[in-house]
C-alpha cells in the first residue's frame, strides 16, 4: 500500500462547477473583449504603439487580471491567480471599472459597432460575471488583511501611469494626469483611489465571511 497524499486544497475550498462555468465565460469574455480592443486600436497606429496604449489604460489591464484570474478559476484551480486574495483584487478592480463607467462615463460617448461590442464586454459584462464567479467561488479564505491586495493593485497602476505619463505625455485618466491639476489634487485623487478600493473590498471581505458562516451552519 502507499500512503496517500494529502489534498492541498481543502475541501470546502474547491471551485465547483457552477463558479467554474461562470469563470470559464467571464475569462472568455475578457479575453475576446481585449483581443477586440487592440484590433480596433491597432486600425488607427502601429501594432507596437497601440499596445503601448493599451497598456496604459487600468480597464484592460484589470480585465487582463481578471482574464487570468478566471482562467485559473475555470481550471478548478483555487491556488496561485484562483487564491483568495488574488481573486478580491481582480474582483474589487473589475467592478469598480464598472461602477465608474456606468456612474460616470458611459454618457460621455456613444461607440458604435465593434467598439460598442468591447465597451459593452470591458464596462459591463466582465464586472457582472467576475462578481458573479466570486459569489460562486467558496468563502472563507479571506483575511483582513487582504485588503492590501486590492489597495496594492490601485497604487501600483497609479505609480505606474505616473511614470509612464512622465516619459511619453500621455495619461490615460484626468485626475492621474498632473498637467491638469496641481500636486495636492492629484496626491488626493491617489487617496481617493486607494481609499475607494479599501472601502469595497471591506464590503467584500465582510460578506466572504458572513457567507463562509452561513456555509458552516
Amino acid at each position: 500500500m502507499t500512503a496517500a497524499h494529502p489534498d492541498p486544497v481543502p475541501a470546502g475550498m474547491r471551485i465547483g462547477l457552477v463558479a467554474r462555468i461562470l469563470a470559464g465565460l467571464t475569462a472568455a469574455a475578457a479575453i475576446y473583449a481585449l483581443l477586440l480592443q487592440l484590433d480596433i486600436m491597432g486600425q488607427t497606429m502601429t501594432l507596437g504603439a497601440a499596445l503601448w496604449r493599451f497598456a496604459g489604460y487600468f480597464t484592460l489591464l484589470t480585465n487582463l487580471l481578471v482574464f487570468l484570474v478566471a482562467g485559473h478559476l475555470a481550471l478548478g484551480h483555487a491556488d496561485r491567480m484562483g487564491a483568495p486574495p488574488v481573486r478580491l483584487m481582480a474582483t474589487v478592480g473589475i467592478a469598480l471599472v464598472g461602477l465608474v463607467y456606468w456612474l460616470a462615463l458611459q454618457d460621455l460617448w456613444q461607440p458604435t459597432g465593434a467598439q460598442f461590442v468591447a465597451d459593452m464586454l470591458l464596462h459591463r459584462a466582465t464586472p457582472v460575471l467576475m462578481v458573479l464567479t466570486w459569489l460562486a467561488a467558496p468563502h472563507g479564505g479571506l483575511e483582513w488583511r487582504a485588503l492590501a491586495w486590492p489597495m496594492g493593485w490601485a497604487l501600483a497602476y497609479a505609480g505606474y501611469a505616473l511614470l509612464r505619463g512622465a516619459f511619453d505625455g500621455w495619461y490615460a485618466y484626468w485626475f492621474l494626469d498632473p498637467t491638469q491639476q496641481g500636486a495636492g489634487a492629484l496626491a488626493l485623487s491617489v487617496i481617493v483611489l486607494a481609499a475607494s478600493f479599501a472601502v469595497f473590498a471591506a464590503l467584500l471581505i465582510a460578506l466572504d465571511r458572513w457567507l463562509a458562516r452561513r456555509a458552516a451552519r
